[in-house]
This record gives structure tokens, sequence and C-alpha cells, in this order.
């Protein structure tokens, strides 16, 4: 009987051994390759050549316009603004490595925020619907940014999708006209704490004086 377990214990670290071994030698071989780096291709107005950027170079670039079409749902609008109020067009091209994958047409300056359109087709063949999206209120300055020809904003502040963004009023970014608004609003409280308190004593004296001449 021991004879027989010492056998089987044999045996048995023998074949574990074989697939610690097998494993061992295949592994690298057998393991998933890397993708390949993303990057961006973009043609439009003012390009006189497409505007190739690469994530190996300029990573931060290629992850905002990512960002401007990555968030995009499985439906969109069936139809978008007039052709006369999409203003210049910008189309993206997502590669992976060399390969194109998705393509996208950017209107930063359309009437009404900015939008995006995805056509049906795309270059990695996938099936997709053609829609129409709300852009983000970041996209010409990400435009810019990355060295498409747009005139600088300076009024959007970023943080979100479409109407998920603000734009900020020109007189709201007038330091003097806060700081005289906040002065006056401390006034005014002030001289509302002083009413208070005066009416406070006021009406505490008359009660005072009336309990006196009760009490004598």
């Amino acid at each position: 009987m021991v004879r027989q377990m010492r056998r089987l214990a044999a045996v048995l670290a023998g074949t574990l051994a074989t697939a610690l071994l097998s494993l061992g030698t295949t592994g690298p071989a057998s393991a998933a390759p890397k993708p390949p780096p993303p990057g961006v291709d973009i043609t439009g107005v003012g390009l006189a050549e497409p505007l190739r950027l690469r994530a190996e170079t300029q990573p931060a670039h290629v992850g905002a316009v990512i960002d401007q079409v990555n968030f995009l749902g499985r439906t969109g609008m069936a139809s978008g603004p007039k052709p006369a109020d999409l203003g210049p067009k910008y189309t993206v091209v997502v590669l992976a490595g060399d390969a194109p994958k998705q393509t996208y047409d950017l209107y930063p300056k359309a009437v009404g925020g900015p939008r995006v359109f995805r056509p049906a087709k795309q270059p990695d063949g996938r099936k997709t619907s053609a829609g129409w999206f709300l852009g983000r209120l970041s996209m010409s300055e990400t435009l810019r940014t990355a060295g498409v020809p747009l005139e600088r904003q300076f009024d959007t502040v970023s943080g979100g999708v479409g109407g998920g963004e603000r734009v900020l009023p020109e007189d709201t970014l007038d330091p003097a006209k806060d700081l005289d608004e906040a002065l006056g609003d401390l006034q005014r409280l002030l001289l509302l704490n002083v009413g208070v308190m005066l009416t406070i004593t006021v009406g505490l004296a008359g009660i005072a004086l009336l309990i006196r001449r009760r009490t004598r």
C-alpha cells in the first residue's frame, strides 16, 4: 500500500512538473498581442493636407479629439441643422495604428452649438446607424489646440456633453462689476442688521419702561 502511494505521488509530481514546464515555454508565445496605439486624422476647411496626430508623439491631443466622439450613443437624431447653419466641417478618422476604424464629421461652429454626424458606413466595416448628435462645447477649442485653424474662444467652460457644459456671458467676466455688486450687497446687509438691532433695542427699552411703571 505504501509503495502504491509513493508511485502515485511520483506520477502526480511528474505530471505537475511537465505542466509547469509547458506553461513556462508556451506562455509568452500565446500571450495576447499588444493593441496598436491610437491616432486621428483630421481634414476640413483651412487644412491643405490632413492633420495627422499620433499617440506616440501627441497623446494629449489624440485623447482630447477622441473624447469629442467617444460618448455617442447607438442612435442619434435623424436630421441635423440646415446646411447653411452648420459652418465649417471637419472629418475626424480614428485609427488603431495605421488602420482606420471610425469616422465622424464635426461642426464646431454650428448654429445652436457644436454638432457631430456619424455616417452609417464606417472604415472598419462595422454596422451602425447614421445620426446627428449634440457635440461638446469644447469642440472648437479642442480642434484649435490640435492644429485646426479656428478662432480662439474664451467663453467655453469644459465639463460635459452638449448642454452639460455652460457658456459664461461677457458681463459675468467683469471683476470690477462683481466687486461693486458684492460691496453693495454687504452694505445693504449691514444696514439691515443695524435696523434690526435698533428695533430690538427700542422694543426692549419700551418693555423695561412699562414694567417699571407697573411695579411702582
